[in-house]
C-alpha cells in the first residue's frame, strides 16, 4: 500500500509518499480500500506542528471506500460495503487505512464514495454548528467567514435552508458569486475596497443589518477576522470559533465580551459531537439526508492524486480554492 507519511514538523514538502505493508485488521477492526480522502485545514496544522503530534504519522483523517477485510467482533459490516469516517487519526492520505467499525458509517445509495469523504467532516461540522452549538432559526442573520470554502459554501446553504438570512466574507469577486450561488444574500468582499481603501467588516455588517448586527458569526479564520467577527455580533450573539486558518487567536478578556453586549464565545470542535457511536450515526445520517434531498451540495474544489498531497496542502494553505479538496488514490 501507498500512503503519505509526516517523519517531523515543517512544510507541505514534509509529506513523504512511501510504500508499506497492506495491514491487518484487528479486533473490532476494517481494512478499507480509500476511494477519495479528504484534505482538511487541521491535517495542516498537525503537518506544521501547531497541534503536536507523535511522529510519524499517517496523514489526513478523513475518507471513504470500500471495506476490504473485517476483523474479528464486527458483525454489522461485511466485505465490499462502502463506508465513510473522519476524525480517525492515521486513516487518511493512503491506499488502504484501517478504521474502527464503531467509527465507521454506512454510505447510503445515492450517494458516491467521493461526495461522501467531501461530507464527513464538513458536514458533519456545519451540522452541529446549526444544530447545537447555536441552533438556527428562520429569521436569524448570520455572518460566515471565507463563505466561498468548502465549510462556507456548506454552512451557507444549510442556513439558507433554515431560513436565517447570510451574510458572507470572502476575498475575490469571484468567490463572491460562489457565496450568492449557496444563498447568501449579501457578501463583503475583504481587503481592499472599490475605493483602495481596507473593507471594515463590521461596519458594513451593521450597515446591512440596520445596526442591529448578527445573531451568529461562524468563524473558521480565526486570527485575522477574530475582532471583526466580535464586532459583528448583536446584544447576546454567539461567536463560533471552530477553526484558525489564518493562525491562533490572541487571549481574550471575559470583560470584553461584557463590554460588547453580553456575547457568548465557544470553541467547538467536531470530536466532542460524535462521541459516542449513536451520535456520529445521527449527524452523519442527517448530513447524508442532506445531499440525498437535494438540500446542500458538496462542490469539489480540487482533486489531486495521492503523490501531490504536499500541493493540495500548499493550495488550501494560501486560499487559492473554493470547495472540498480531495487526494484521490
Amino acid at each position: 500500500m501507498r500512503a503519505i507519511v509526516v517523519q517531523e514538523a515543517g512544510g507541505p514538502q514534509v509529506l513523504e509518499l512511501v510504500e508499506r505493508a497492506t495491514p491487518e485488521p484487528g479486533h473490532g477492526e476494517l481494512l478499507v480500500d480509500v476511494a477519495a480522502a479528504g484534505v482538511n485545514f487541521i491535517d495542516t496544522y498537525q503537518r506544521s506542528g501547531a497541534y503536536p503530534m507523535t511522529y510519524p504519522f499517517v496523514a489526513g483523517s478523513e475518507g471513504a471506500g470500500r471495506v476490504r477485510a473485517v476483523g474479528a467482533g464486527v458483525e454489522d459490516m461485511a466485505e465490499g460495503d462502502l463506508v465513510a469516517w473522519a476524525m480517525v487519526d492515521g486513516a487518511g492520505y493512503a491506499s488502504q487505512v484501517l478504521v474502527p467499525a464503531d467509527r465507521a458509517v454506512p454510505v447510503p445509495d445515492g450517494v458516491d464514495a467521493e461526495t461522501a469523504a467531501a461530507a464527513m467532516l464538513q458536514g458533519m461540522t456545519a451540522h452541529y454548528l446549526t444544530e447545537s452549538t447555536f441552533p438556527l432559526a428562520a429569521g436569524d442573520d448570520v455572518l460566515v467567514h471565507a463563505a466561498a470554502g468548502g465549510m462556507g459554501l456548506l454552512l451557507t446553504q444549510v442556513a439558507t435552508a433554515k431560513g436565517a438570512r447570510v451574510i458572507g466574507t470572502v476575498s475575490t469577486p469571484e468567490k463572491a458569486e460562489l457565496a450568492r450561488g449557496a444563498g447568501a444574500v449579501d457578501v463583503i468582499v475583504y481587503g481592499r475596497g472599490d475605493g483602495g481603501h481596507d473593507v471594515d467588516v463590521a461596519a458594513r455588517v451593521r450597515e446591512l443589518t440596520d445596526g442591529k448586527g448578527v445573531e451568529v458569526v461562524y468563524d473558521g479564520v480565526g486570527r485575522s477576522t477574530f475582532a471583526a467577527s466580535l464586532d459583528s455580533l448583536a446584544t447576546r450573539g454567539m461567536l463560533a470559533l471552530y477553526g484558525g486558518a489564518s493562525g491562533k487567536v490572541d487571549p481574550v478578556d471575559p470583560m470584553t465580551l461584557n463590554a460588547k453586549g453580553s456575547l457568548f464565545l465557544t470553541r467547538p470542535t467536531l470530536a466532542h459531537h460524535i462521541l459516542t457511536r449513536d451520535e456520529l450515526l445521527r449527524r452523519a445520517g442527517e448530513v447524508f439526508e442532506w445531499i440525498r434531498s437535494g438540500t446542500v451540495e458538496f462542490r469539489i474544489g480540487g482533486r489531486y492524486p495521492l503523490e501531490d498531497a504536499g500541493r493540495a496542502h500548499e493550495d488550501l494553505e494560501a486560499r487559492r480554492t473554493t470547495g472540498k479538496l480531495l487526494l484521490v488514490p
